[in-house]
């Protein structure tokens, strides 16, 4: 049955899930026979291949509320692998722009998850997409670091500062808007989720100067998006690679 959303019917096993609808395309650029299936709202769909595997891509728009119906319709046109493919602002000051981001698991300050489950209720990573993200960012080479992200609703809360700052003296990597709903829905349904996260902002106590270090690092930025679609996919063609192994993919 066509979802109501996301506007598909069937998808690959294997998915890619960016926020912005552009970044669909630019996944695209990365496969062979990418062709777009469906565009509803903030949902961009496309199918392909990478290295004979089937992937699908679909973007979830701002915030956990619209990445978990994603989530939710993609599970029900046949997903079961699911990584997040996004942005990140740094809240370490060793993380530069372009370094990747792995969330083994994420601080629960969405509105989305605490709908399905109270936050006593652990968001945390796949372990075996964290293990495969994790091994192919050394294969490859790529600037990485890994452990606890934080997802939150909005940028412009009053105390935004303040915050930054708490969760920086708690070792919080990086936040995002939808790794912790995805981790939590993920766990639910019994799909299995990961995220990796391009740092578009360093850390700083003055927001807009963040901003502005991300407009004048473009460049960076774009380096870091492309090394996480790769990573993404590497580890989705490893872990597809295991599977037929075990004849039961």
């Amino acid at each position: 049955m066509i979802q109501p959303h996301i506007q598909c019917e069937k998808v690959s096993k294997m998915v890619l899930l960016p926020g912005n609808p552009q970044r669909v395309d630019r996944v695209g650029s990365f496969l062979d026979d990418a062709v777009v299936i469906a565009n509803n709202r903030e949902f961009k769909t496309l199918t392909g291949s990478y290295k004979g595997m089937q992937v699908t891509v679909t973007s979830t728009g701002i915030g956990g509320a619209s990445a978990v119906i994603a989530l939710e319709e993609l599970i029900n046109c046949g997903g079961e692998y699911f990584i997040r493919i996004g942005s990140a602002g740094a809240v370490q000051k060793y993380i530069n722009i372009g370094d990747l981001i792995i969330s083994m698991a994420s601080v629960r300050e969405d509105g989305a998850s605490a709908m399905y489950i109270n936050k006593d209720y652990p968001a945390v990573s796949d372990f075996e997409i964290l293990t495969a993200l994790k091994n192919n960012a050394v294969k490859l080479g790529y600037e990485h670091h890994v452990g606890i992200t934080r997802s939150h609703d909005s940028f412009y809360i009053d105390d935004e500062i303040e915050k930054m700052e708490f969760w920086n003296k708690k070792n919080i990597l990086g936040s995002d808007m939808e790794t912790a709903s995805l981790f939590v829905i993920g766990k639910l349904r019994g799909v299995k989720v990961g995220s990796v996260l391009n740092n578009v902002v360093l850390y700083s106590k003055d927001v807009k100067d963040g901003v502005n270090d991300y407009v004048n690092q473009k460049d960076l930025a774009q380096q870091g998006e492309d090394r996480e679609i790769l990573l993404a996919l590497e580890s989705l063609h490893e872990i597809s690679r295991e599977i037929s192994r075990d004849g039961s993919f």
